[in-house]
């Protein structure tokens, strides 16, 4: 999804709700790689030097974190 930038001379509703669909992708976005990272084996993890907990732990948290 591309987001594109709108001029300043732009309504504040619409401008507010081109934030929150950003906001939104972003979400969608983060959620994705933490899912991908679960998807990963062990040896991959050691890989990129994180540990299984630390990739449960990561999944876990809330999606504003």
């Amino acid at each position: 999804m591309t987001l594109h930038v709108l001029p300043r001379t732009t309504h504040l509703p619409v401008r507010r709700f081109r934030a929150l669909l950003a906001w939104i992708a972003h979400l969608r976005d983060q959620r994705r790689q933490r899912e991908a990272l679960l998807s990963l084996s062990d040896r991959e993890l050691r890989d990129i030097g994180i540990t299984r907990y630390d990739a449960v732990t990561e999944a876990q948290k809330p999606l504003w974190r």
